[in-house]
């Protein structure tokens, strides 16, 4: 990692996607190895961002102060001989269950390595900022896209969680998001207390979470057989929720999305849940017209609400993406190297 005397482009464009966290599988390390994550990597919500070298550091734009605190550790950890102009385009909402941290820091991990020539991956970028500690879901994303499962985070060990199943995400599925604009989900300080708060993990839990997961998500998926699979996420979703109650005030953080996911139940949706600490809810929809359908009734039905908000994604099978624009002498340095 260490870094090129010389530049090696004059201009990068990071654009990376957020994601949706289905659960915890192991809380209690009994095994050797901790957390263990699943998720959907979502097309249509990301960050995406332009830097070009600088003297000092300076970023603008959504999440802007977030991303120059990251830009301030990279270059602080690795010695970089330069710094870095940081514009972003658009941010993956904060805190609010997408993976908006791990996702910045990972973006602008990937503009300082194209810029200087570092030999920096992704999971090298998660270590130096601290991401990654719990979840490897956000750094599959970033690296591959698709549905992931992490194995979980060996006691005692610095590296984040090995990505140990990766599968394609249905093209014709959808996922409808339920936003709240004024709820923000536990972070930073308050969700490592959070953590030391909850009550034991049981193993029996964890054995029949991984087994939802191996022996039912996992084999609906490969079989395109959505209402199975939404079935385990949901019994996944409803286990995870339970657990996690008593420090977010209940199986989901915001009462306003909790009370349009008990709605989306009555009217048969069986895949819904909270990605990661919420507040953002989603259901899962067999296509593109019934996703369209439940979004308009829902819209509807909380016309009056102003701190709701409905979007439809697709899943992403495709990781994050680094361009990068070349000086003459960069390119020709870049060569020779």
């Amino acid at each position: 990692m260490k870094p090129s005397p010389h530049l090696a482009a004059i201009r990068a464009e990071v654009a990376v996607p957020a994601r949706l966290h289905l659960g915890f599988l192991d809380l209690d390390g009994g095994s050797g190895r901790r957390w263990g994550s699943f998720g959907i990597t979502l097309d249509g919500i990301e960050t995406r961002l332009t830097a070009a070298p600088a003297e000092g550091i300076r970023a603008s734009g959504p999440s802007a102060e977030r991303a120059a605190g990251f830009a301030r550790q990279i270059a602080a950890s690795l010695d970089l001989p330069g710094g870095i102009d940081i514009t972003l385009q658009s941010a993956i909402p904060e805190h609010a269950g997408l993976g908006s941290g791990t996702q910045l820091g990972l973006a602008v991990g990937a503009a300082f390595a194209g810029l200087y020539g570092l030999d920096l991956g992704a999971r090298a970028i998660a270590m130096t900022l601290g991401r990654g500690a719990r979840s490897g879901i956000g750094i599959g994303a970033f690296e591959q896209g698709g549905v992931l499962v992490d194995g979980g985070r060996l006691e005692g060990a610095n590296e984040p969680a090995p990505i140990v199943s990766r599968m394609e995400f249905p093209d014709a599925w959808r996922i409808v998001l339920v936003l709240d604009g004024e709820a923000r989900g536990l972070h930073g300080a308050i969700e490592a207390e959070a953590f030391q708060k909850l009550r034991g993990f049981a193993p029996e839990l964890s054995a029949h979470l991984c087994r939802l997961v191996l022996m039912a998500a996992l084999p609906a998926l490969a079989e395109r057989d959505l209402a199975s699979f939404a079935a385990a996420v949901a019994e996944i979703q409803n286990a995870v929720g339970d657990h996690f109650a008593p420090v977010q005030g209940g199986r989901y953080a915001s009462p306003a999305v909790a009370q349009v996911l008990s709605w989306f139940e009555s009217e048969g949706w069986t895949g819904i849940g909270q990605s990661s600490w919420g507040p953002t809810g989603f259901a899962l929809v067999e296509n593109a017209a019934a996703a369209d359908a439940l979004v308009v009734a829902a819209k509807g039905k909380w016309a009056g609400d102003g701190r709701l908000a409905f979007m439809i994604c697709r899943g992403r099978n495709r990781g994050g993406r680094a361009d990068l624009g070349f000086s003459m002498a960069a390119a020709s340095e870049s060569h020779r190297r």
